[in-house]
Parts: structure tokens; C-alpha cells; sequence
């Protein structure tokens, strides 16, 4: 064994160490934070933020009113998102992002548009759907471009997996959507098999296939760029039905 296989394999070991029995889907990396995200975080986390110690919320009450509630996990930069709730102001949305830097940003700019359909968890998205959204309360869980693990060794860390695609159906109404986009092929397999096996989700689609980006998803600059270079982005959309 080379002395590079024996520092992935010990890395894997160590990493492995400092989480919890549960396998979770990503590595919490601290960037550098631009004076504008700093702003976002320092001038806008207290209005817009969210805390998983403070348990279940009435989403009612968090907005101020009734409204469809949208629900992403891992908005990354925010811009997609942003455009949605610019796009969507009768609609509520709450993301989920553990990079400080991403969140930063999607404040700054929520905060100096004084856009109010928007709240922020930056916490581990499994323990917050399991402790802070009442059962059968969202209407749309988007996941947009989550990490796909390539390494076969790593594929166990994937977050579209049974336990996490039936906690999603349990938070969404029934009807509801829970919409996965990704642009690795073999990640949109996996994804399509998981959640055609899963129980009370029925495809939009007959052929229990890939559909069309929805005008609801923001084409993203990332993804213009792949598009030029003849990469493909694949979107499911399932509903919940029991």
C-alpha cells in the first residue's frame, strides 16, 4: 500500500472518529468571510436566523401570517434562493446551510432588499427536520446540487438515502413536493432508484423519470457554465402521497 492510500485510509478513520454514529453528508469547511457576509451574519442573523435548541416551530408564528412553505437544504451562496423569494413573496422559505460564509451572503442581500419571507438554520438539516418542523407542514424540500460523494467509498455519506428521503415525506404535506436536482449522472441514478423505491412518494412523471427544470428552480450561473460545456443536469420532482 502506497503511503498516500495509508493517509486516505487513517484520514477516513479519523473522520469518521469525530462524528456521531449517524453518517453525515457533509464536511463543515470555515472559508474566509467577506466584509459583506460578516454584515449578512452580524446585521442580519438575529432577525432572520433560527436555532435548533429552540425545538419545534408554529411557522405561522415565525412569519407572521399563512403561507406555502418552501424548504431547502444546502442553498450554498444563496443565489438561487434569493431569486426565489424575490420571485415568490407570497411564498415562505426557510433554508438550511451549515457554511457560515453562504449564509453571510444570503443575508447581506435579503437584509439590504428588506425581504421578510425568509429564515435561516445553520445547523445539521437531519436534526433540524427531526426537531424543529411539525409533521406534514412543508410544502416544497428542494435539494439543489447536493455533494455526490463520487468516491465508491464515499457514497455512504450521500444524503438522498431511505432514512432521509422518509423523514422528508413525514415533514411534507401530503401533495407536497420535494424537488432533487443534480448535475452528476450516476448521483441522478441514485437518486431516481432511491426515490422510486421509496414508500408514499408517487414521480410526477409516468415514467417515473427525470422532468424538465421547472421555472420554479433559478438556472444558476454554475450551471449556464455547463451547459456550454455540454454537462447535463438531471431534476426530479416526487409528491407526496400518504
Amino acid at each position: 500500500m502506497s503511503t498516500t492510500q495509508q493517509q486516505d485510509k487513517q484520514h477516513d478513520r479519523a473522520d469518521d472518529a469525530i462524528h456521531d454514529k449517524r453518517i453525515r453528508s457533509f464536511v463543515l469547511r470555515q472559508g474566509r468571510m467577506t466584509a459583506a457576509q460578516q454584515r449578512g451574519v452580524d446585521d442580519f442573523l438575529p432577525h432572520y436566523g433560527l436555532n435548533l435548541e429552540d425545538g419545534r416551530i408554529n411557522p405561522a408564528e415565525v412569519f407572521g401570517r399563512q403561507a406555502p412553505m418552501v424548504v431547502e437544504v444546502g442553498f450554498g451562496m444563496g443565489n438561487s434562493l434569493l431569486e426565489q423569494l424575490q420571485a415568490l413573496p407570497d411564498h415562505d422559505f426557510i433554508g438550511i446551510e451549515v457554511h457560515l460564509p453562504g449564509v453571510g451572503k444570503l443575508l447581506c442581500e435579503a437584509g439590504d432588499l428588506n425581504l421578510d419571507n425568509l429564515r435561516v438554520y445553520r445547523d445539521d438539516a437531519v436534526e433540524v427536520l427531526n426537531q424543529c418542523f411539525p409533521d406534514e407542514s412543508i410544502d416544497l424540500f428542494q435539494l439543489f446540487f447536493p455533494d455526490p460523494w463520487p468516491k465508491k467509498k464515499h457514497h455512504k455519506r450521500r444524503i438522498v438515502q431511505p432514512p432521509f428521503v422518509e423523514i422528508v415525506r413525514k415533514k411534507l404535506k401530503i401533495g407536497g413536493c420535494f424537488h432533487l436536482a443534480t448535475d452528476w449522472a450516476a448521483y441522478a441514478e441514485h437518486m431516481r432508484d432511491v426515490m422510486n423505491a421509496a414508500p408514499g412518494y408517487s414521480n410526477t412523471t409516468s415514467e417515473g423519470d427525470f422532468v424538465s427544470r421547472p421555472a420554479t428552480r433559478p438556472l444558476t450561473k454554475f450551471e449556464q457554465r455547463g451547459e456550454k460545456l455540454g454537462h447535463g443536469v438531471w431534476d426530479l420532482i416526487y409528491q407526496r402521497t400518504r
